[in-house]
């Protein structure tokens, strides 16, 4: 269970819903000055409506098999070829932010995901259909630590650099 692993956020609806991508492809957004606020991005939430945030953690992992179903016939319905991936867009040109499900051709940068690991491809009109990939572990308990070690690093240099400023 992705949960257990912690691969999720400790409640993994925010997983399910979207809204994690979401500020993540705001972040994005915003850092290539894209004027974009989080009720302009498009969600497609995995979540049953019914298993939203007013129900209990309890209720909730008690209706998870729900979500079996449902992926059981994507995963039917789709090519042999190709697998589920459940990702965040960002379009420069319309100003168009979505996270959405979609079937990838397996052998394509997005279709080669192995468990936590997040990828970035970046299209532009030099490279044409063939885009920049970034690619790196993006959950799990390590990165988590390494990147919360990081900012409290940053912050302590950053007050460091202020008490020199100020003596």
């Amino acid at each position: 269970d992705a949960e257990n692993l912690g691969l999720t956020e400790p409640d993994s609806r925010e997983d399910l819903s979207g809204e994690d991508v979401a500020r993540k492809l705001l972040i994005l957004a915003r850092e290539i000055e894209q004027e974009i606020e989080f009720s302009d991005i498009k969600i497609e939430s995995l979540l049953l409506p019914n298993l939203n945030e007013e129900n209990t953690k309890k209720e909730y992992q008690n209706s998870k098999k729900l979500f079996d179903k449902p992926f059981e016939i994507a995963k039917i319905t789709q090519l042999g070829t190709h697998v589920l991936r459940y990702i965040g867009e960002i379009d420069v040109e319309t100003k168009k932010l979505q996270v959405q499900l979609v079937s990838e051709p397996r052998n394509s940068p997005l279709g080669q995901l192995k468990g936590a690991d997040n990828l970035i491809e970046i299209y532009t009109k030099t490279y044409g259909e063939i885009p920049i990939v970034i690619q790196g572990a993006g959950a799990g308990k390590q990165v988590t630590a390494r990147g919360v070690l990081s900012d409290i690093l940053q912050i302590a240099s950053q007050i460091k650099i202020k008490e020199v400023e100020y003596s």
